[in-house]
Formats: C-alpha cells, sequence, structure tokens
C-alpha cells in the first residue's frame, strides 16, 4: 500500500516508521479503502462462482428438507414453490452471496486481521490468532450441527398440518430458515470461546462465571429455546446441549488459568517484599 508521503525540509532525513504503528489519520482512511476494496473483490468472484454453482448447492440446501416425507406429496418430488417473478433470482442471489461470504473468508479475515493488527500489543496478537484459528472451526461445526438436526425441526413443524394438506414452502422462506439455523448455531459455538479471551484479557473472572453459573446454563436453555427458528425440543436441545458442554470446558480453562495468574502474582509479590526488606534487614545487622 502506498503511503502518503509529506516533504520534509531540505537537508532533514525523512522520519522512521513508528515502531508503535502509529500513521496519519489520511494513510488509515487510504489503508482501510484499500482493505475494502480487496475484501469486496474476493467477495464478487466467490459470488460469480456460487452463481455458476448453484445448481449444486441447491441440492445440498434442500437435503434436509427433501429427507421429509411431507416434501414428497406433490407429484412425488421434493418440491419447493415460488410466488414471484423475481423470487427465483432473488434466491440465487442470496444463495451466491451466502457461498461467496464462506469462500471468500480467507481473504475478507486477512484484510481485517491487517488492518487491525498494528494496534495490537503483542501478547494481544497472539490471543487474537488464536482465538481466530479456534473461532472459524467451532462455527464450522455449529453450523454442521444445524445442517443435520434442521430435518428434526421441520418435520415436527410440518408434522401438525392435517394429512390431507400439501406444505407448499416457498424458495425464499426455505432459504431464509435455513440460514437463520446456520447462523445461530454457529455464533452460539462462538460463546465460551468468547469468554475464554475475555478471561485471558482479564475482563471476565472465573470467580464471577463460577457465581452465576446455575444461571447462566438456566439462560443458555432459554436463548436455544427463544432463538432456534423450529422452536421445537429437539433443535433446542441439539442447541443447548453442546453450548452447556463447552461452557463447561471454557469453565475449567478459566478455573486454572486464573489459578496460575494468582500464583505468578502472588511469587511476584513476595520477590517484591524479599528486594524492599533485604536493605533494611543490612542496615539493622551493621548497627
Amino acid at each position: 500500500m502506498a503511503l502518503l508521503k509529506r516533504s520534509s525540509p531540505a537537508g532533514e532525513s525523512q522520519a522512521a516508521p513508528d515502531p508503535e504503528g502509529r500513521m496519519p489519520l489520511m494513510d488509515h482512511l487510504r489503508e482501510l479503502r484499500n482493505r475494502l476494496v480487496k475484501a469486496m473483490a474476493g467477495l464478487v468472484v466467490g459470488t460469480i462462482v456460487g452463481f455458476v454453482f448453484f445448481d449444486r448447492l441447491w441440492v445440498f440446501m434442500t437435503g434436509p428438507f427433501c429427507r421429509l416425507p411431507q416434501a414428497h406429496k406433490l407429484n412425488n418430488e421434493c418440491t419447493l414453490v415460488v410466488q414471484g417473478v423475481f423470487e427465483g433470482f432473488m434466491v440465487n442471489l442470496q444463495v451466491a452471496l451466502m457461498f461467496g461470504a464462506v469462500v471468500s473468508a480467507p481473504i475478507w479475515l486477512y484484510q481485517v486481521w491487517a488492518f487491525v493488527t498494528p494496534g495490537l500489543y503483542r501478547n494481544e496478537r497472539r490471543y487474537s490468532i488464536t482465538f481466530l484459528g479456534l473461532a472459524v472451526p467451532l462455527f464450522v461445526a455449529g453450523a454442521g450441527l444445524a445442517y443435520v438436526t434442521m430435518d428434526k425441526g421441520l418435520s415436527l413443524l410440518l408434522g401438525f398440518a392435517p394429512g390431507n394438506v400439501i406444505p407448499l414452502i416457498t424458495m425464499s422462506e426455505y432459504v431464509g430458515f435455513l440460514m437463520a439455523m446456520l447462523i445461530i448455531f454457529g455464533l452460539s459455538f462462538e460463546l465460551p470461546l468468547l469468554m475464554v479471551f475475555l478471561n485471558l484479557i482479564g475482563v471476565l473472572r472465573f470467580k464471577m462465571v463460577s457465581k452465576h453459573q446455575r444461571m447462566v446454563v438456566f439462560l443458555m436453555f432459554l436463548f436455544a429455546a427463544v432463538a432456534t427458528p423450529s422452536q421445537d425440543p429437539i433443535t433446542m436441545l441439539a442447541l443447548a446441549v453442546p453450548m452447556v458442554g463447552m461452557f463447561m470446558i471454557a469453565e475449567v480453562f478459566m478455573y486454572f488459568h486464573d489459578r496460575k495468574k494468582e500464583e505468578q502474582e502472588a511469587q511476584r509479590q513476595r520477590e517484591l517484599a524479599e528486594e524492599l526488606d533485604g536493605p533494611g534487614a543490612s542496615v539493622d545487622t551493621l548497627d
């Protein structure tokens, strides 16, 4: 990236780059513009690829719906309907954008990271890299769990319709339901990791979490009951149980981290006390 250059008087050497990564406001804005352009270019390329392979993506996305008996009542085929002239195109665009965002994630995540990194300390960079390295697999695991269990929620909801009723679900309704499930499950799997991250930077302590443990578990089940689009008990448990399990793992990590931190702080206090008592002890001995 070309940096904004300011002319310097003759005979003066140009200022060296700030070791802390600080730069003028215009340089920040120019870098932000370049990062956004690169991220958008990756998104556009991924979206074009999504348009090209839409048919294969659609077969994969409709897998949970096509596993339902209710989906085959119309002409004995897995059928969704459209209710407008532009609905088919809008669904194509929506699916392509979603695919493009996933495929181009390494590009735009790197652009965000490259823009934020100069303002972080070394330990913060290390924690951030670990956080991102774990956040992506956890989100994928949550989305995968949503995809596997989504047919259970759909079956329960569609099962309330009488036997002589054929469900006519539109493409946009199904895609909206699918995206909501994937995003909610994926983000929910990030909550324990966020707890660990806040603990590492000293914002959230184990004692506070342990004190409100029962309330947190209750809120997780309540969140799963409210957040899942299908709001059936199977999907709720599929989201709540892994969240509680990862919460317990995060709590154990926080316990050992805080314990180690307290031991290190106690050791520093002892060393400081010894340094302060040393000169006084020698003076008393001379007296």
